[in-house]
């Protein structure tokens, strides 16, 4: 059975930083497409980077520059570094994966939850 799990959300201060991170079991993910999304309080789910196989990123406009995203396919799990952390960062932050037909919706974005593999989520809490 595939399981994701994240960790690493809390509570920080504007300005701050925090470290998501997502471990998989189940199956191995080197050959899978790998994505964060988010889903703020009152708002649809939405991507906030994704990681493909060859290493090339597609990240939202509003997280460039502050969240880098990296695999470690040894220890079968992805990461996400948030700096500069704001406010209208407060969400609830989710691993996904996908692989064959499923990893063109999750480049996209598109990925649908009951499609791919999902993690629980982690909360993420940025106080002004």
């Amino acid at each position: 059975q595939v399981q994701l799990v994240e960790s690493g959300g809390g509570s920080v201060q504007d300005g701050g930083s925090l470290t998501l991170s997502c471990e998989v079991s189940g199956h191995t993910s080197s050959s899978f497409c790998m994505a964060w999304f988010r889903q703020r309080p009152g708002k649809e789910r939405e991507k906030v980077v994704i990681l493909g196989t060859n290493g090339l990123t597609n990240a939202a406009d509003s997280v460039k520059g502050r969240f880098t995203v990296s695999r470690d396919n040894a220890k079968n799990t992805l990461s996400l570094q948030m700096n500069s952390l704001r406010p209208e960062d407060t969400a609830m932050y989710y691993c996904a994966e996908a692989s064959g037909t499923l990893a063109y919706a999750l480049w996209s974005g598109e990925l649908k939850p009951d499609s791919g593999y999902w993690g629980q989520g982690t909360q993420v809490t940025v106080s002004s």
